[in-house]
């Protein structure tokens, strides 16, 4: 029977030769796997962990092994890298058990000769103290420190400065904060706060965002009474912001241009009294599907969940009081949620201000005179978010800067807001607010 490391250590394995997010790679496995609730939380943390201080732990690699990291099996790659994150970060793990348990699983292996490696590597790294390597200059140490490419702390510095770089890079590693948005059309706050408490739920209010609560313990939401009941979406503060900027009232017509997995639309939905019409599109219909399904559990009946371009016109999509454009970005403001979006090539980002500028571009001829669009993302990047924006701005001379108003706690008379944990202690987001002249 598979074990909590070597459960960790295939899924790892896995993830390096699949395009699937981490969060889905774990919670479908743990899903199927028979190990204990113990054990289950044991294999998250070491999977996560490992998966999000990757860049620290392969300095390490390199530095304790004669061999390049490149020609290390990927198994064995991986073996050390968990045992090289337990011996730094798992106060819990005793050195003698990290570093046994990793010879174990090495010998396990096609190469027997491997296990006498892993033990070599992870030994002289306690008896040198088990120090990091150090770097040459700033970028470079803050890059070992929060295993964060060098090109992103260099990107951060040059944006947002100092302050903000390293408010984004303390909460890239750690566990994110689970919140959730109370379904208010089937309960009070009240209600839904005394449902995840008897779920065994320890919940916080959320007093600058009505109907956000911050939970802690008792495992996965998804399972619990409160949410097969529909009481309840999961869904970040900086998400909940969003909604509450658009500002959607009862009876309007919003398009959600890029909805799945559909929570924004949830949300707006709840803000507007279940009263007046929703389309949120998505581009795969195996997506839409998940919206109507989100939609059905919670309630609401008011949201068209279909398929569409957003690039594209399309004259069957009606005119608009409220469009919500939360455009695909880079999610370098969500990298404590999915860590391997940091270790993506930075090349693979170029294209994205173009894709988001033909969205927005395209959204803004829905929208009826009057009307408001925000435009969104869930990264922290000039280039996808102030630059796409201040270009349609200088293009469209019929559009206007609306202020953020007072769903932004603090930047209420602002149009637009880059959202950092410093702020809130939410997701990276960006929101910008544009109000069409005629």
């Amino acid at each position: 029977m598979e074990n909590s490391r070597e459960t960790a250590l295939r899924l790892l394995t896995k993830l390096e030769s699949n395009l699937s997010y981490s969060n889905i790679l774990l919670d479908d496995a743990l899903k199927k796997s028979s190990l204990s609730a113990q054990d289950k939380k044991f294999v998250s943390a070491l999977f996560y962990g490992t998966l999000e201080r990757r860049l620290t732990l392969d300095r390490l690699i390199a530095l304790y092994s004669k061999n390049p990291g490149s020609k290390l099996s990927v198994r064995v790659r991986n073996i050390l890298r968990m045992g090289f994150y337990q011996l730094l970060y798992m106060d819990s793990v005793p050195d003698s058990a990290a570093v046994d348990e990793s010879v174990k699983l090495a010998k396990r292996g096609s190469n027997q000769s491997a296990g006498g490696f892993v033990n070599a590597m992870l030994r002289a790294f306690i008896r040198n103290g088990k120090k990091l390597p150090e770097g040459g200059n700033e970028t470079e140490r803050l890059s070992i420190e929060y295993s964060c490419p060098e090109w992103l702390v260099e990107k951060w510095l040059d944006e947002y400065g100092r302050d903000v770089t390293m408010a984004l890079l303390e909460t890239s590693v750690g566990q994110a904060p689970t919140t959730v948005r109370a379904n208010t059309l089937k309960a009070s706050e009240d209600e839904v706060v005394s449902a995840l408490q008897a779920d065994g739920f320890g919940c916080e209010r959320i007093g600058y965002a009505d109907g956000c609560i911050k939970l802690r313990g008792s495992g996965s939401v998804e399972r619990s009474e409160a949410y097969k009941k529909g009481l309840v979406h999961v869904q970040d503060l900086s998400s909940q912001i969003c909604c509450k900027v658009l500002d959607a009232q009862p009876g309007d017509v919003v398009l959600d241009m890029c909805s799945a997995p559909g929570g924004k639309a949830f949300t707006i939905a709840q803000l507007m009294d279940n009263k007046g019409e929703i389309y949120a599109f998505d581009l795969h219909e195996n997506r839409v599907r998940l919206i109507a399904r989100g939609a059905k559990r919670l309630g609401i009946s008011i949201i068209k969940a279909g398929t569409n371009d957003a690039k594209r016109f399309n004259d069957s999509v009606p005119q608009a009081d409220r469009i919500l454009c939360d455009v695909p970005c880079s999610g370098l403001g969500v990298i404590r949620r999915k860590p391997e979006i940091k270790y993506k090539d930075s090349e693979e980002f170029l294209r994205l201000p173009e894709i988001q500028y033909e969205i927005l571009d395209t959204s803004s001829k829905y929208l009826k005179p009057g009307g408001i669009l925000v435009y969104s993302t869930c990264t922290c990047s000039r280039a996808e978010n102030d630059k796409v924006v201040e270009e349609f701005l200088s293009i469209h001379s019929d559009f206007e800067p609306c202020p953020l108003g007072k769903g932004v706690q603090g930047f209420e008379n602002e149009y637009k807001v880059t959202i950092t944990p410093k702020n809130f202690g939410s997701d990276g987001f960006f929101i910008a607010k544009l109000r069409k002249l005629r």
